[in-house]
Order: C-alpha cells, then structure tokens, then sequence
C-alpha cells in the first residue's frame, strides 16, 4: 500500500514523541518523583494506537522498529558527543555526562520496555478491533494501553531499580507509572478518536488484521 504524507506526518511525532521522552526522563518531578517524561511519552502509545487502528499491525511494526532504530541512533550520536574533548571554553562537559549520559543498565531496560510495551500495545489493539468489529475504539485504545504501559513499567523499573530499592518501593512506582500513563491515555480518548475519524475519512482506509502475521520481528 501507498502510504500519504498523512501517515509521514503521524510516524515522525510518534519517533519525536518517543527520543524526547528518553533525553527528558532523566529529571524526576515533583509528583510522585515521575520522570519528566511523563508529559510526552504517553503521546507515543497515543499515535501507536492511531497507526493500528488506521493503517493495521503491519505498518506500526514497520514504525515501531523504525523508532527503535532512530532511538538507537540518537543515543550513539550522544555518546559519541560525550566523548569527543570538549573546548576549553566549554564547562559543561560534566553537565552533559549528567542529563544526557546513559548506563547500560538504562539503555537496556528502556530499549526492552519499548519494544515490548508497544507490540503488546498494537498486538491487543488489533486484536481488539476485531473482537468488537470495529465498534468502541475508546475499549480498545484504553484496553491495549492498560497492557503495553503496564509491561512497560513494569520492566523498566524492575530492571533499573532491582537491587537498589526495595520491592515494595518497586511495586508502588510501577503502579503509579501505570495509573499515571493510563490515565493520561484515557483523558486523551476525545483527542484519538477526532484523530482516528479524520484520517479514515481522508485515507479511505480502516484496516483490519484478519490475516496479518503479527510476528513482531517479521519485517
């Protein structure tokens, strides 16, 4: 299928959406020491959402593991960046190495948690929309967010935090990302389905992924 510049244009907030979310996460807020994040990540799984809906399982796993990639580019251009010698004007090298350095502890739980969190996101989706045959979006893009931002959270807090904190800190600080991120989903519902009707209408196209192989890595 040919896609529009509409779908250009949904794909490349999405990637936006998600490399801002992990350079932000570093600075914890006020509000139950969430990550800054939270004001932009949760928008991901928002036009993660729009995509399987619109387009089908098959172009969002081509996203999906498109904003993989771009992910992974940014994050070797920072370290790249943090080990080129800085000038001798510059005092901000170790500022640099504090907001924008990155453990392999990090990138592992964050790079996990994404893959999984969004597969599962667009997987139970598309499944969904079948299951009620199109009827009640809002049942599907809060249902498959309750899953994806749930296996999200849960493995990248358990990972970065395992052995640091306690369980029970842990349980409680996945358990408010989940509320948190879901809530977020839910309140933005009026939002995804003005978006969701604008682009059916103006691509023709509701897709359906009755034959789709939802292989995650089947490219």
């Amino acid at each position: 299928m040919n896609v529009s510049h509409r779908f250009v244009i949904i794909t490349a907030v999405f990637i936006t959406c998600l490399i801002t979310a992990n350079i932000i996460a570093v600075k914890p807020i006020s509000f139950g020491g969430l990550p800054a994040a939270i004001v932009i990540f949760p928008i991901s799984y928002i036009f993660g959402d729009i995509l399987t809906e619109v387009y089908g399982y098959r172009l969002a796993r081509r996203v999906i593991w498109l904003g993989f990639a771009c992910n992974l580019l940014a994050v070797i251009a920072i370290w790249i960046g943090q080990l080129l010698p800085p000038a001798s004007v510059w005092q901000g090298q170790e500022a640099y190495k504090s907001i924008l350095g990155f453990t392999p502890r990090i990138l592992f739980a964050s790079f996990l948690a994404y893959v999984v969190g969004e597969f599962s996101n667009s997987f139970v989706l598309a499944k969904m929309k079948i299951a009620t045959k199109g009827r009640w979006l809002w049942t599907r893009t809060i249902g498959s967010t309750i899953v994806g931002e749930g296996l999200d959270a849960a493995i990248f807090i358990t990972i970065v935090y395992i052995g640091r904190f306690s369980l029970s800190f842990i349980g409680i600080a996945i358990l408010t990302h989940w509320l948190v991120k879901t809530g977020y989903e839910a309140v933005a519902t009026p939002f995804t389905y003005a978006v969701v009707n604008f682009l059916k209408r103006k691509e023709a196209i509701d897709t359906y992924d009755y034959e789709t192989n939802f292989n995650p890595f089947l490219i």
